[in-house]
């Protein structure tokens, strides 16, 4: 028997990549514990109500629960397969915060009973996935890793490969990378994501198949910082940064990306350092790109401040808190940073928030007196100064005429053919 045909899955963490691939399981047949540490989670989960946004993923969730097909709990069951999806946040500078998957693998260690499949999706450091199963061989001596013994365990790793806004397509159609401590443990993982994955599966050694994904994240980080780059030298020069990008696309080979205010999430915004942080010496372009797109930020910051002088207690309209558009996703999120630090920077003033798709505010601003959630159309109205940080798709439905006696910084290029009295400013 194949470990396609198991039907004991338990996947660890149940946030943006975890949850969506618990479901996506138990669409395809499986048998289903999703664990995580937060209780208001599990209580949701087992309740059928999706505890974050994610198109198309509610009516999944809501059914593979009521078919019984999938449950949640805080404790770590037997299964047969085990997907770790937990986070892995930085400490010390830009390193990778393992100890997420180090409780994983220490709670998976006591359920294992010999020939059990065990994949970390975590995006990682090199080296990650073997420093998930030494752990767990210390727990569990009197186990072996991989070969065909009966208390051998198989540990693999395959990274999530999706964009927040489409994991639930993305997760069926996407190719996948599977990468196993030993040959045997990719072909189960292989076997696996067969039950539900569309596109080809590549296999490959556990490290190679880590890299894969931190290499995918930097080109991109390393394009994005080109086009944060090109922006900041266009606005010092008086050009429109996205008609000269739209400019230089036309060239058959040249396909530059867009400008924003920095670079947010999970992903693009982490993976790169986690190369630095393992060849310091050598990924001198990904740490100048890593620089580049964390100083967005501050110049942004500069320009609103700039903007404001002779405004004595300034009110902001800050629209958008998440990473990208659509989503309610805020890990990393430049435009949360830059309004935290513009609150500081006018304890006389207010900034109002505008984030149509969460329903507080994260604790660091809603500790700040200063900093409250808005709706839009009040927002505007209020405000002696925009700042569009997020194309959410109620920003760029919005009215224009109602700009045209407002100072506007538009990060995103949503709004660049408003013609307000004061110009545009973008960046």
């Amino acid at each position: 028997m194949t470990i396609q045909d198991k039907k004991r899955i338990a996947v660890i963490g149940l946030g943006y990549i975890g949850l969506p691939t618990a479901v996506v399981l138990a669409v395809n047949g499986h048998d289903v514990t999703g664990v995580d540490v937060k209780q208001s989670t599990v209580e949701a989960i087992n309740r059928g109500e999706l505890p974050f946004v994610e198109p198309d993923l509610g009516a999944s969730l809501t059914g593979t629960v009521a078919a019984g097909k999938l449950r949640a709990t805080t404790s770590t069951p037997e299964a047969e397969a085990y997907i770790v999806a937990v986070p892995t946040p930085f400490k010390d500078g830009h390193t990778a915060d393992l100890s997420f998957i180090e409780a994983a693998a220490k709670g998976i260690a006591p359920q294992l009973r010999g020939g059990e499949l065990i994949i970390l999706e975590s995006t990682s450091p090199p080296g990650a996935t073997q420093h998930m199963a030494d752990i767990i061989m210390d727990e569990r001596p009197d186990l072996s890793l991989g070969g065909d013994a009966s208390n051998s365990i198989h540990v693999a790793h395959c990274p999530e490969r999706v964009l927040p806004g489409r994991v639930m397509i993305e997760l069926v159609e996407n190719d996948r990378i599977v990468g196993g401590l030993t040959p045997g443990a990719a072909e189960m993982a292989k076997n696996l994501y067969s039950s539900f994955c569309k596109a080809d599966i590549h296999i490959t050694d556990a490290v190679t198949a880590e890299m894969a994904k931190l290499v995918e994240n930097s080109f991109r980080d390393v394009n994005i910082a080109f086009a944060n780059e090109l922006s900041v030298i266009a606005d010092k020069l008086n050009v429109d940064v996205w008609e000269l990008i739209e400019l230089a696309n036309h060239h058959p080979r040249v396909n530059i990306l867009q400008p924003g205010p920095g670079v947010g999430g999970h992903c693009i915004a982490v993976d790169p350092w986690f190369i630095v942080s393992a060849m310091p010496d050598d990924a001198k372009i990904i740490r100048l790109a890593r620089e580049t797109n964390d100083s967005k930020p501050q110049i942004v910051i500069d320009k609103a401040l700039t903007a404001l002088i002779g405004v004595e207690s300034p009110t902001i309209a800050a629209l958008g808190l998440a990473f990208k558009a659509d989503i309610d996703d805020l890990r990393e999120s430049p435009a949360r940073d830059i309004a935290g630090r513009l609150a500081d920077a006018i304890p006389n003033g207010q900034l109002l928030a505008v984030e149509p798709n969460i329903l507080e505010l994260p604790a660091e601003l809603h500790n700040r007196k200063n900093v409250r959630l808005s709706e839009l159309e009040p927002a505007i109205a209020a405000a002696d100064l925009i700042l569009l940080l997020v194309d959410h798709e109620e920003f760029k439905k919005f009215d224009t005429d109602k700009l045209l006696d407002k100072k506007v910084i538009d990060t995103r290029g949503a709004w660049r053919q408003v013609q307000t009295n004061a110009p545009a400013l973008v960046l």
